[in-house]
């Protein structure tokens, strides 16, 4: 029986192409699994935004991954 460095389980619904997102992304970078690949971009995206905590009534849909791709306009620009 395997012991779990983990022990916290995070589920989350995506869409197929930001499914499709992660996935090349993962294997770009070789990652071994999408969960490691996730987590590494959840750190590095903590670490670019500083750890942002999301503005009271914000939606889970206000934070997705290919609208922002296909709509550069309204991402904020990093100096």
């Amino acid at each position: 029986m395997s012991v779990l460095t983990r022990e916290i389980r995070l589920q989350i619904m995506l869409k197929s192409a930001e499914l499709k997102l992660v996935d090349n992304w993962r294997f770009l970078k070789r990652m071994p699994s999408r969960a490691s690949a996730v987590r590494e971009l959840l750190r590095r995206g903590l670490v670019a935004e500083g750890f942002q905590q999301a503005e009271e009534g914000a939606h889970s849909k206000d934070f997705g991954l290919s609208s922002e791709l296909t709509s550069p306009k309204k991402r904020p620009r990093v100096n």
